[in-house]
């Protein structure tokens, strides 16, 4: 298997930080290496970030960033136009955003031309189910089965 990047953009308390932590400690539960960390300055709760999950066979020496990714997770939609959430990511690379909008639509808003693209209403699925707009885990659970 050749290394996985992953990167997840959402905002400060959303649980990008968490969920990567969570699949990467899923990896390692199954013999990989893994490197799960955040990145973010000084912002607070609700300020635009990142965090990366790398999973590989091998030992992973890269210590940076994931700047190309496979799979780019979005877990807050308002993001999408704001920044760039697909820079880096190639022509075979997949991204799955938080929102009720089809792949399709979603598709021309980010334009993409190549790639999958998958979607799904995290939000909605946490205010269901926990009573609280948390779509971490529920974009986890995405993540898992789209890939």
């Amino acid at each position: 298997m050749k290394m996985i990047e992953v990167r997840w953009h959402g905002r400060g308390g959303q649980g990008a930080k968490t969920a990567s932590q969570f699949l990467g400690e899923a990896a390692l539960d199954t013999g990989k290496y893994i490197q799960a960390f955040p990145e973010y300055g000084p912002e607070r709760a609700g300020a635009p970030m990142r965090s990366y999950t790398r999973i590989s066979d091998k030992i992973i020496t890269i210590h940076s960033s994931v700047t190309n990714p496979d799979i780019v997770v979005v877990i807050d939609p308002t993001l999408v136009g704001s920044i760039d959430v697909t820079e880096g990511l190639g022509d075979n690379g997949a991204i799955l955003v938080n929102t009720d909008k089809s792949p399709q639509d979603m598709r021309k808003d980010l334009k993409l031309t190549k790639g999958k693209v998958a979607t799904v209403d995290a939000t909605k699925i946490s205010l269901e189910t926990l009573g609280i707009p948390m779509p971490n885990m529920p974009m986890l659970g995405a993540l898992l089965k789209v890939n």
